[in-house]
């Protein structure tokens, strides 16, 4: 674990534009002790041994993903559901990260590492194969045409995302814009490395049996929009 406010040379060299705020209200007292003293201690080194069981203080089953986990609801939740996964969440608004880290204190979940910065710069770090599941759940839509290049799903995220999950690793994203579902659906289609699971309307219009929300899907209900949820295994 390392000191996050450092930029290190993988870093630098990596470096990428990361669109969106990067903090909004001044944090409450308790959330700057905690993302002083607490999120050094979580954050991963990518200049380490860059497998994800040295990213953590005990040794899990499997590892996941989530890239943008905003407040951290569904992270905190499918960590304590399931207790022998290693779950890496990537979040750059220190907000949301204070947040996560307050559950993470008061309840205690020794399965989370945090990185608050470009959730790209992971994917670049971890090896071939080393995770069962990645998460993208309500990204930015960016819906100006002018934007669209600042959406996470890209071609060049889409071949990062399939070189790191293991054959059979679940791919999951979740949105309430139509247009970012297709726009999703083309880029994964056009991709060819990923097996979408739907079977039927439900399958995409139902949340999984384990899913424990997010307050942006419960926003984008009480707004009249259904989410969609997209589950993909990657090819061998």
């Amino acid at each position: 674990m390392v000191d996050n406010q450092a930029d290190k040379p993988a870093d630098i060299k990596n470096k990428r534009l990361i669109y969106g705020r990067r903090q909004g209200h001044r944090l409450h007292k308790k959330q700057a002790r905690l993302v002083a003293e607490l999120l050094p201690e979580l954050t991963p080194d990518l200049n380490a041994d860059n497998r994800p069981a040295d990213w953590f203080q005990n040794s899990f089953s499997d590892y996941a993903l989530e890239i943008g986990f905003g407040g951290g609801e569904h992270l905190a939740a499918r960590a304590a559901l399931y207790p022998d996964c290693g779950f890496i969440g990537c979040e750059p608004f220190i907000n949301g990260v204070a947040k996560l880290l307050t559950v993470i204190a008061d309840e205690g979940r020794g399965n989370i590492t945090i990185y608050q910065d470009d959730a790209r710069s992971v994917l670049d770090a971890l090896p071939d194969a080393s995770l069962g599941a990645v998460y993208l759940l309500y990204p930015d839509p960016w819906p100006k045409t002018r934007h669209h290049k600042r959406r996470f799903v890209s071609d060049e995220n889409l071949a990062a995302i399939h070189r790191v999950l293991r054959p059979g690793g679940v791919f999951f994203l979740a949105s309430d814009i139509p247009a970012y579902i297709d726009w999703s659906l083309i880029h994964l289609a056009r991709h060819g490395g990923f097996d979408w699971q739907a079977r039927c309307r439900d399958d995409w219009r139902l949340a999984p049996a384990d899913w424990p929300g997010t307050r942006y899907g419960a926003k984008a209900l009480r707004e009249g929009r259904q989410p969609t949820y997209l589950r993909f295994l990657k090819l061998s």
